[in-house]
């Protein structure tokens, strides 16, 4: 492949060659706290570099072909096996995390292409059933197990995707709960990315499963946001622009919009995330994940040897297998070893409304 193109170069017929070194260069554009692309930390294997792509293109294409993204498309986001298909899954949450995190970056001229790889893997570690299978782990892993360390198992260790360490950081630190934050400015886009996509996708999901009333939502959150849907993410995505722009130092919300922002979320853990119907099958899922956690240690030649660390000690192996299956792979199995129901125990609360 012939290199050397840029964007104000001569034109082959009706095309422009825009290769690596013309990519890079252009982001010479970008905003001072902006990650640049031939700037990155590097790789923990050192390969050659793509004669057409930047080192952050890359690892977003590398992500979107990984086994653990496409699996993200039968996880669940908040609600246990739904009954109808417009209910929010991990992957569909994923994208939408993808779309506001690229928003924020482009508004503050950052690395968007950062941001975008970033957000693609920030949830590849998730296990079934939410954050309620994240649950069922913790006592199998001392300190607890969180589906953040585990996406970055899953690039360096399961996967071999050799992805930059920009992108290992932004998936190490994407959650807020995660200490240090994210190294750069890309990395905090995507934490508000997922905190704006949730909070808003999450609100409409329940007010689409009879859950909730548009009404219900605090006032001050109503006040400041609109409705859930298009109107607040514009909105939180408004105020976060607004108030990196007003630190200057990093990316945050407007003071007044965070306040409404965070009683927006606690009133969802009350009224959602931790509510009856969300919760429900709660003790069902916990159990369907540690009766396949304690199977697999008790019969470890059933992990599949293609997707396996068999360096790792063996819970670590375990965990890698079971925290890595689907919903409906994890209830399909766990009914065929144990002569189980629990796939039809976990009829969906949630009708379509």
């Amino acid at each position: 492949m012939a290199g050397g193109g840029s964007p104000g170069g001569p034109a082959a017929g009706g095309f422009m060659l825009t290769d690596r070194a013309a990519r890079e260069a252009e982001e010479s554009g970008l905003a001072p706290a902006a990650t640049r692309s031939a700037a990155t930390r590097g790789r923990a294997v050192a390969e050659p570099e793509d004669a057409l792509r930047t080192a952050f293109e890359r690892d977003r294409d590398r992500i979107l072909h990984a086994k653990a993204f496409r699996r993200l498309k039968h996880k669940t986001q908040v609600f246990l096996n739904p009954d109808g298909d417009h209910f929010v899954t991990r992957l569909t949450h994923t994208l939408q995390v993808t779309q506001v995190a690229r928003a924020i970056a482009r508004a503050l001229g950052l690395n968007e292409t950062l941001a975008e790889a970033i957000a693609l893997g920030h949830d590849v570690g998730h296990s079934p059933f939410g954050h309620i299978g994240e649950d069922a782990f913790d006592p199998y892993v001392p300190g607890g197990w969180h589906h953040a360390a585990q996406g970055v198992r899953i690039v360096e260790v399961l996967e071999h995707l050799n992805l930059t360490w920009e992108v290992r950081d932004g998936i190490r630190a994407h959650s807020w709960k995660i200490a240090p934050p994210p190294a750069t400015r890309e990395g905090e886009c995507v934490r508000y990315a997922d905190r704006i996509a949730y909070l808003s996708h999450d609100a409409l999901d329940a007010v689409r499963a009879g859950v909730l009333q548009p009404g219900d939502l605090p006032a001050v959150a109503r006040a400041a946001f609109g409705e859930p849907g298009s109107a607040m993410v514009g909105a939180m995505v408004d105020a976060v622009v607004e108030g990196a722009l007003a630190d200057g130092g990093a990316v945050v919300m407007a003071p007044e919009a965070l306040g409404a922002m965070h009683e927006l979320r606690a009133f969802m853990f009350q009224r959602v995330y931790l509510s009856e119907t969300a919760a429900g099958q709660k003790q069902l899922a916990v159990d369907v994940i540690r009766r396949l956690v304690d199977h697999h240690l008790a019969h470890p030649e059933l992990i599949p040897a293609t997707y396996r660390d068999t360096e790792a000690d063996l819970v670590t192996q375990v965990v890698d297998h079971v925290s890595g299956m689907t919903d409906r792979f994890a209830l399909r199995l766990h009914d065929r070893l144990f002569d189980d129901d629990a796939a039809a125990r976990m009829a969906p609360l949630l009708r379509q409304q």
